[in-house]
């Protein structure tokens, strides 16, 4: 029997989606992508210019995560995502607006949460959903404020930062709560399909 960690709060549910994001889009970039050491508590969550995207997830706890790009960012990061992908320079996008860069960065968004919620569903050993992200090319004079119906939200963001040191920011608002170990219980079991097979056919 292993025993997990006493307690996990919002904090701790912010800095595991924080190292989603980080790995994911590191991985599929192939460059650097880092987050500051500093969560920055914000009354509301905005989608602002020039690229935002959203998504909600529900389950144990609800909350919504949204990702903010300025153009020169999500260029950067789409650009490094298609030449990991083999696709040269000219046929790549050139502009922030095309619908191949929101489509892009839809997909990674989609990864990162991906992630996030099996990592979090292993940890607290439950089950988290997520919606289809959604993806807004946004008029620099344009802000969009988006609420979650939460009973006790709270609002966080923390800024990341490119390898050629482009910034975006992550938000995140959700249910602020805790949870709490009461038992020891076993570790998720982490097998493979063959894995699986070769256990039923035995039998």
């Amino acid at each position: 029997m292993a025993a997990a960690k006493s307690n996990m709060n919002s904090d701790d549910i912010m800095l595991s989606l924080c190292d989603s994001v980080s790995y994911v889009l590191s991985t599929a970039t192939k460059r650097s992508v880092k987050y500051t050491p500093m969560v920055q508590k914000i009354s509301k969550t905005t989608l602002t210019p020039d690229i935002g995207t959203f998504a909600m997830f529900t389950g144990s706890f609800s909350g919504m995560v949204i990702i903010n790009f300025p153009k020169s960012t999500a260029m950067e990061i789409y650009s490094a995502y298609m030449t990991s992908m083999g696709i040269g320079e000219a046929e790549q996008a050139k502009n922030f607006t095309s619908e191949e860069v929101s489509n892009a960065l839809g997909e990674l968004m989609n990864q990162v949460l991906g992630n996030f919620t099996k990592n979090i569903s292993d940890q607290l050993h439950t089950s988290i959903t997520q919606s289809q992200p959604k993806m807004l090319a946004l008029p620099r004079e344009l802000t969009i404020s988006i609420s979650v119906n939460l009973d006790n939200p709270r609002c966080s963001k923390v800024t990341f930062y490119t390898e050629n040191n482009n910034v975006f920011y992550l938000e995140l608002a959700m249910d602020n709560t805790e949870f709490t170990v009461v038992r020891e219980f076993e570790e998720h079991s982490q097998m493979s399909p063959d894995e699986i097979l070769e256990q039923f056919s035995s039998k």
